[in-house]
């Protein structure tokens, strides 16, 4: 608009020079709520809110390399979505029998691809290894008449491991005045590490798997156990109403009897496709699925209570900051210029004032006054910063 011309050097050295201040503030806000110094930044206590965590993949390079990408590697960054909810409770299950996209055989393959790859190969079962699956479809169809409605987002992204992403998650919380809301949800697929943020920092919220993931582990052992594909989908019907309906006990009983009629897996990582899908194996995954997430999937209890049972809020959101920061052009400098970019993203993809707030406190910002240049006479008063 003026003529002036700015260089890509320019914008990328003030985007990460932004990204790095807004680091700092996040860290600064994490160590004041571990002190109890961290005072809220509204005034307005939530009645229902929603925490939720997963994580995506950012391509990195070595930084002080030179031009060009050197050392190429994929890291893991977390992101978590904390969200206001509206919406009412029920008596009753508002919805005891599953939606129809459950019971609809292309959707549900699809879904299952999405999430666990071709043919539905089962991944490993969850450990404290902090991989991350591919991102599952949204909320399922039907879901509008129970499920409640997002009224404000923000957003929590790093490249840090769950011993310091739970206390920025923990202090997001704590100025939004999370802990004070009478309903409080947090929501995760079965990954050891997700569960071990809730045990540090939202252990007074009700913790719930995403029952999407559920879908996929009772899909894949019944097409593992089934003779013929149509056996195979009415098994997989029958377990995911069970699952739907909040009878996981049940769901497992079956499936340790199917294990002691196929045998124990064989030792050791499966190396192949094939070996992927061995029965024992696909089984034995979902034993360890379910049985270590039962207490974490009380469906119908959620949803009289008015609260998700998927994360799709957060697996919307990786995909938002995805869109931005990978390609396979994008390669960010590790750890500092990732870390950076994610800061600006998160703040971006935030629905508050935190942005304008930021710039408005910025040093150097232009909404703030500056004291003049030209001399005063003696008598004259002083102008100060706003």
């Amino acid at each position: 608009m003026t003529g002036v011309t700015i260089s890509d050097n320019q914008v990328r050295r003030l985007a990460h020079e932004v990204g790095h201040e807004l680091i700092a503030r996040r860290d600064r806000k994490a160590v004041e709520h571990r002190r109890r110094q961290l005072e809220p930044r509204t005034a307005v206590v939530p009645v229902a809110v929603v925490v939720e965590v997963d994580g995506g993949r950012i391509r990195t390079r070595a930084a002080g390399a030179g031009p060009g990408v050197h050392e190429a590697q994929n890291k893991e960054d977390k992101v978590a979505c904390l969200a206001t909810l509206s919406g009412p409770t029920f008596a009753t299950d508002p919805c005891p029998e599953p939606p129809e996209s459950f019971r609809c055989p292309r959707r549900v393959r699809r879904l299952v691809q999405q999430m666990k790859g071709p043919a539905g190969e089962v991944a490993p079962p969850e450990t404290v290894d902090e991989s991350t699956p591919p991102v599952p479809a949204g909320e399922p169809e039907g879901a509008e008449r129970w499920s409640p409605t997002r009224l404000v987002r923000t957003c929590v992204a790093s490249l840090e491991g769950s011993t310091a992403f739970g206390p920025m998650m923990a202090a997001e919380a704590q100025e939004r005045r999370f802990y004070e809301a009478p309903r409080r949800a947090f929501v995760a697929d079965g990954q050891a590490y997700n569960w071990t943020i809730w045990r540090g920092y939202f252990g007074a919220f009700e913790p719930i798997v995403d029952f999407l993931h559920a879908v996929c582990y009772v899909f894949s052992s019944a097409a593992a156990v089934s003779p013929d594909e149509a056996s195979g989908w009415s098994q997989y019907v029958a377990w995911m109403r069970a699952c739907w309906q909040g009878r996981v006990g049940e769901v497992l009983t079956e499936l340790d009897q199917w294990q002691a009629r196929l045998g124990e897996p064989p030792p050791g990582e499966a190396a192949t496709a094939e070996e992927r899908r061995d029965p024992r194996r696909v089984v034995a995954h979902a034993r360890t699925y379910l049985g270590n997430n039962r207490d974490r999937m009380a469906y119908p209890r959620y949803r009289r209570n008015g609260l998700p049972t998927t994360s799709s809020l957060v697996e919307s959101l990786v995909g938002e900051i995805n869109a931005r920061v990978k390609s396979t052009q994008k390669h960010w400098t590790r750890p500092d210029g990732a870390e950076s970019i994610l800061q600006l993203r998160a703040a971006v993809l935030s629905q508050d004032d935190r942005l304008p707030r930021f710039f408005a406190e910025r040093p150097g910002s232009s909404f703030r006054k500056r004291d003049t240049l030209c001399h005063k006479s003696e008598g004259a008063t002083a102008q100060t910063v706003a």
